[in-house]
């Protein structure tokens, strides 16, 4: 083989070669220019100056106390786009608010503008109320049944209690394991009258308020409506529960 055919082998080798990453250029945005083009790492400082400033507005609006973690997902290090010749904006494209799994629009708004979408998550911190120790279903919870522990409010989609106080006194709906998140679909009011009760029945009318005996037919907690039978007529009538013990009916 001699110089001139080898000279023509790796200048056809090199030529293959360039033909080959072209379209994977055009496709991701290269340009001759490479510093002249906007780069992964500031659409990522972007999203998260962004995220940064709507959870701080979210935190403050809802009243929030907590710590926040945003992770923005790793883009693709070839992604090249023009440079834009203004700055960047942002906006929320979901959830509408900054919690959990969310999605981040940065669009250039320049003479060659472009829109890219930006996934990333937001977990916020807080302090709950959570079960001490394993607890039994109907259980009337105590200050020793709960405490409060830091948890992901993003993996809490039925709610949550931010006070030992929501929860004590309730009865519980189901079971609970100890450091169970205790969610408002798992306790309700205690009864605080039960059946076979002797009960004060006080009928109210403006100013006037007459009081009787009368025996609970049914359990009931505050504000609910039992049936009570007066013991001085044998009637039996419907009554809101008030108290431990007390029941009202209006005149």
């Amino acid at each position: 083989m001699n110089a001139e055919t080898t000279i023509f082998r790796h200048a056809l080798i090199k030529g293959c070669q360039l033909l080959a990453v072209l379209p994977a250029m055009l496709v991701l945005g290269y340009s001759p220019q490479a510093a002249a083009a906007t780069l992964p790492e500031q659409l990522i400082g972007t999203t998260q100056r962004f995220l940064e400033h709507r959870v701080a507005e979210y935190l403050q609006r809802s009243d929030i106390r907590g710590r926040h973690e945003i992770q923005i997902n790793r883009l693709d290090p070839r992604l090249r786009l023009p440079a834009c010749d203004q700055d960047l904006t942002a906006s929320l494209e979901n959830p509408a608010d900054p919690i959990g799994r969310v999605t981040v629009r940065v669009r250039c708004p320049g003479s060659a503008p472009w829109t890219v979408f930006v996934p990333g998550q937001v977990r916020l911190f807080r302090d709950v109320v959570i079960a001490n120790r394993p607890l039994k279903r109907n259980s009337v919870l105590t200050e020793r049944d709960v405490t409060l522990a830091e948890r992901d409010l993003g993996s809490l989609s039925q709610g949550y209690l931010t006070a030992a106080g929501q929860a004590v006194g309730k009865k519980l709906t189901r079971p609970l394991l100890p450091d169970q998140v205790v969610m408002p679909i798992h306790v309700e009011a205690a009864e605080v009258i039960h059946r076979g009760d002797q009960v004060v029945i006080v009928a109210r009318s403006g100013t006037v308020n007459v009081r009787m005996p009368g025996e609970a037919l049914s359990d009931g907690a505050v504000g609910r409506q039992i049936r009570v039978r007066n013991q001085r007529s044998q009637r039996v009538i419907r009554a809101r529960v008030v108290g431990p013990g007390q029941v009202e009916v209006a005149m």
